[in-house]
């Protein structure tokens, strides 16, 4: 009775579950621990250290973001701004129609040339 690969397989499981939890980077501890490359990390290429900020500003938890430039539009301005949409809606739908009406008429009959004697 063979159980050498059916015992593996759970085991090979387990054993990848298990790094998952591990701290650090098991296939790069893998890799350094066979030889396939170096220990210490390479310094990034200088194009790629040049484009990167340094340091990027994130807002802490807990505050609250800076309030914005832009105001809130009164119950005027968000008419105006619909009746704006709508004529726009209004205007393309025409323009639809036209095209539609363009495409279903029938194709105009070739111009054939007067004979030559």
């Amino acid at each position: 009775m063979r159980r050498g690969p059916s015992l593996l397989l759970p085991v090979l499981g387990l054993a990848a579950a298990l790094a998952g939890c591990a701290d650090g980077n098991p296939v790069r501890d893998l890799a350094v621990a066979s030889g396939v490359t170096g220990g210490e990390p390479r310094a990034a290429p200088d194009f790629v250290s040049r484009s990167r900020a340094t340091s990027v500003d994130y807002t802490p938890v807990g505050l609250s973001a800076p309030p914005r430039s832009t105001r809130v539009k009164d119950s005027a301005a968000v008419t105006s701004a619909e009746k704006e949409m709508n004529a726009l809606q209004a205007r393309n739908e025409q323009r639809a129609a036209g095209a539609r009406r363009a495409a279903a008429s029938p194709a105009a009959a070739p111009v054939r040339p007067p004979a030559v004697d």
